[in-house]
């Protein structure tokens, strides 16, 4: 080759490499192919000046023209999926080598079973471990029955009355927890330990019973004291300020994480699910009943169903009275409330918000005893009937509370699209958390959807109005007086969630800061008149405000080592991974069955994530300064036309956000340069702030405000009833949804019968013990479905169509049933996805002074993504079927 080109073939490769180039011939492809690379596959100026060049000198050692063209290209692009054929850029070099050196790392053989052995024994080690499971969940039924009663053991019982064996048994479960705790191990040691307690507890998550409970809480308490045992014994071993500061912080905040992970035990070891009290057979021995209605600036439409609801209550009429409590003074719902036949009591000085409204009401009313209901909240008729016996049956009972229900979705369901899909954030307190605190006599006064007995309220002087929470603090004192609080967890009222994401911060600032007031001015830990039992579940209340600044600092404390190489935990990557990675497993399975149907796994990081930065502030504030903060009163009912992104309340997640991804990208390229022996603890950093990105992508998501066009929130129904057609047939139906203004229909056999939009029907539906009919007109139709508007609705109509929808004593009974128990894997997965969505929300929403950052972190996460190696694409197969 050389001789024909007539150069020397002693000349070095360098300059015979010249010599061609310098050809005209070769000169003028040059120019062609840098042209083209140029222009008709875009690549840079000077990528295209370079790339020529590199596939010059490589053909000089391999012979294309041996290889067919067509199979080579396919092959090499099959290889090498980062590489586009017609995008080609000036770090292409760099991306075939980093893709070179994964292909010849970690290729499988193809003609070796290595993978088939490897995922045959993966196969076979699950199905053993599966029959673990079974055989720990028919021995330990065996041992301790589901459906046994503790109390039958007269044995256990009678021994454990003496004070002296109790103890004694409790110094030496102590003695030996602190022993499995403090005792040092060995690297293998704590890997032994650590497997065993995993190979305990996950099939036990499945047992049924108590019991498999209490040892799963026992096991993951022993691993985490554990794990701050080692933290605060071998990993503070600081060299400079920087990781002795944020190593402080990081330990400050684990040990606050694992305070409430203890208390969240306590509270919830034993829900009592407590059952309703028949109440006597004469009514003349019922107490009378005043029902609050405060409200300030809501709209009408909103209030009046709950009046309706109010008014049609199962009691005594002559001792039910039914009060609007209109701190806003309006006199429209002067007129409403006596059309209807309800109290109307406004103040002349509105001091004290709720609290002060409702004391000013005590003033001009006599019941022996007070229902409260915020006024979007629709009580079931039965609500009376299922409360009242508690006082009945003990004098000492002061508050009878049943959980908040909402038939609208809140903004976390609403925004990401996973109402009825995955619990909300309040199903946690009023499904779970609130019967554990029943169990402890601690039950919370939540403002709403509670009985309140009048002689308690004065004991203390009414409603307490020192701080802006004035439920939980008028509980709290009526608990110091020796009275009584209980919980029925049985829905009955249900009302609107907050309707936008900035009015949901709101609510919980305001709950936040109240918390915090009561913790600075009547400390449950302190004075007189309580249990340390409720002393321990009001600490853990207000431990959960406080979830700020540790939240903050768990989102940000992977970045200690990328940003400023601090090492915040002093200890080798595999101690690390031993102590940490199966601590958190075991907490998590054991949350997942212990609060299974009520939250599921990943979603209470998401909910903190959102308020951590919102609540951190004005609770600082009220521990310092207690008075400061104001009542502020939730907005329900509001209409959003349009879809938009809450660039306002989303700030601190995307800055937060933004922090993790910078982060990860440079402890990307770091990788490359690391020292070999710190790469591992370099490695957990990424990883943990891959799942902060994961996280707070999810915490993005929500703030995607989505439409809310309809006035009125449809509910769905399954109720029974009757429509009468124009020419006189009557058929069944099942009212499928509902609002206070619409119906949607299922008909039997509509198939059969001419019905179309405009047509007037009637709509037969059982009010209360009466059947009601309702005139309504048909909007549309669809094969067996009809869409009804009621019309002709005077109040009396309006009562009879509340009744027979919102007020059935059955309307929220299934609340809790239509949730299947939580699957950490698969519920991260919905995080994951949600996360997703929100990044792509982010970036589609960001406004014009944020688009060059914005489009930085995309080229800069693209780019990141093109230089990581990837799996080959596989040749496609002919299959015959």
């Amino acid at each position: 080759m050389w001789a024909l080109l007539n150069i020397p073939q002693n000349w070095p490769m360098h300059l015979k490499i010249a010599a061609i180039l310098v050809q005209p011939k070769y000169i003028r492809l040059y120019k062609f192919r840098v042209k083209r690379l140029f222009e008709e596959y875009r690549v840079t100026r000077l990528s295209a000046l370079i790339l020529p060049i590199f596939f010059y000198f490589i053909s000089c050692f391999i012979k294309f023209r041996a290889v067919k063209k067509s199979t080579a290209k396919r092959r090499f692009y099959q290889l090498y999926p980062q590489l586009k054929p017609n995008q080609l850029s000036f770090f292409d070099p760099l991306r075939f080598i980093i893709q070179s050196l994964y292909l010849l790392l970690s290729k499988p053989n193809s003609e070796s079973d290595f993978w088939h052995k490897l995922s045959y024994f993966l196969r076979k080690a699950w199905v053993k471990i599966r029959l673990f499971d079974r055989f720990i969940i028919q021995k330990s039924t065996k041992i301790w029955p589901v459906n046994s009663n503790p109390h039958n053991h007269t044995l256990i019982n009678s021994i454990w009355r003496f004070h002296s064996f109790r103890w004694l048994t409790y110094l030496l479960i102590s003695v030996v927890l602190f022993v499995f705790i403090s005792v040092p191990f060995t690297i293998s040691a704590q890997a032994a330990f650590m497997g065993l307690i995993l190979l305990v507890a996950y099939p036990m998550r499945k047992v049924p019973g108590q019991l498999a409970t209490i040892i799963m809480i026992t096991l993951s308490l022993i691993s985490s004291s554990r794990y701050l045992w080692w933290r605060f014994n071998e990993t503070l071993g600081w060299q400079d300020w920087q990781s002795t500061l944020l190593g402080t912080g990081l330990i400050i905040a684990e040990s606050y994480a694992w305070l409430v992970l203890l208390l969240g035990y306590f509270q919830t070891i034993n829900p009592l699910k407590r059952a309703p009290v028949a109440l006597p057979d004469n009514p003349d021995l019922w107490p009378s009943v005043d029902v609050y209605i405060p409200t300030y600036n809501e709209p009408l439409s909103v209030v009046k169903p709950t009046t309706l609801a109010a008014l049609s209550l199962d009691w005594p009429q002559d001792k039910l009275n039914v009060y609007i409590l209109d701190d806003g003074c309006r006199e429209s719902f002067k007129e409403f409330a006596d059309s209807v036949g309800a109290g109307y009591i406004i103040r002349d000085q509105h001091i004290h918000a709720k609290a002060g409204n409702m004391n000013h009401a005590m003033q001009h009313t006599k019941g022996e005893y007070i229902a409260i209901f915020d006024c979007d909240h629709i009580p079931a008729r039965s609500f009376l009937q299922l409360t009242m016996g508690q006082f009945l049956k003990d004098k000492k009972v002061c508050l009878v509370q049943t959980p908040h229900h909402f038939f609208s979705a809140d903004p976390f369901e609403k925004n990401l699209k996973n109402h009825t899909k995955v619990p909300n954030e309040n199903m946690l307190f009023y499904g779970l958390i609130q019967d554990g605190n029943d169990m402890w006599n601690a039950t919370f006064f939540c403002g709403s959807c509670a009985v309140l007995k009048r002689e308690a309220l004065e004991s203390i002087g009414g409603f307490a109005f020192d701080t802006v929470t004035e439920d939980a603090h008028t509980a709290l004192r009526m608990q110091r007086q020796g009275y009584k609080t209980t919980y029925i967890n049985i829905p009955q009222a249900a009302g609107l969630a907050t309707d936008s994401l900035s009015a949901h911060v709101g609510q919980r600032i305001r709950w936040a800061r109240g918390m915090a007031q009561i913790f600075r001015i009547d400390n449950p830990l302190l004075g007189k008149g309580l249990q340390w039992r409720q002393r321990l579940c009001y600490l853990n209340a207000m431990l959960h405000f406080l979830s700020g600044i540790p939240r903050i600092i768990f989102l940000t404390a992977p970045l200690a080592l990328i940003f400023f190489n601090a090492y915040i935990i002093h200890a080798e990557f595999l101690a690390i991974m031993l102590y940490v990675i199966p601590t958190l497993m075991q907490i998590k399975i054991t949350n997942s069955r212990i609060q299974g149907k009520y939250r599921y796994s990943f979603w209470g990081e998401v909910y903190e994530s959102v308020l951590a930065w919102y609540i951190l502030k004005p609770t600082t504030v009220a521990l310092f300064n207690p008075s400061k903060g104001k009542f502020n009163v939730t907005e329900k009912g509001g209409l959003n036309n349009n879809e938009f992104y809450d660039w306002n309340i989303s700030t601190p997640s995307f800055v937060l956000f933004s922090i993790n991804l910078v982060g990860f990208i440079i402890a990307t390229f770091r990788l490359f340069f690391e020292d070999p022996q710190t790469i591992g603890v370099l490695l957990i950093s990424m990883a943990w702030t891959a799942y902060n990105l994961v996280i707070l992508g999810a915490a993005i998501a929500v703030a995607a405000e989505a439409k809310q066009i309809r006035a009125s929130h449809r509910v769905q129904a399954n109720i029974k009833g009757n429509i009468r057609l124009k020419n006189g047939h009557t058929l069944q139906c099942t009212v499928t949804d509902y609002s206070d203004k619409s119906v949607g229909l299922e008909v039997v056999d509509l198939i059969d019968h001419t019905v179309k939009p405009t047509d007037e029907i009637d709509l037969l539906l059982m009010a209360g013990k009466k059947q009601a009919v309702f005139t309504t007109k048909v909007v549309n139709r669809r094969d067996n479905q009809l869409g009804l508007l009621l019309t002709d609705m005077p109040v009396e109509r309006q009562k009879e169509f509340v009744l027979a929808t919102f007020a059935r004593a059955d309307a929220w009974i299934g609340w809790q049933k239509q949730f299947q128990h939580d699957r950490p894997s698969f519920s991260f997965k919905q995080i994951r996805h949600a996360s997703w969505r929100g990044v792509n929300n982010m970036l589609f929403h960001a406004p014009v002074i944020a688009k060059p950052f914005v489009n930085l972190l995309i080229m800069g996460g693209e780019f990141i993504y093109s230089l990581l190696p990837k799996q080959p694409k596989q040749e496609p197969k002919n299959e015959y079927f």
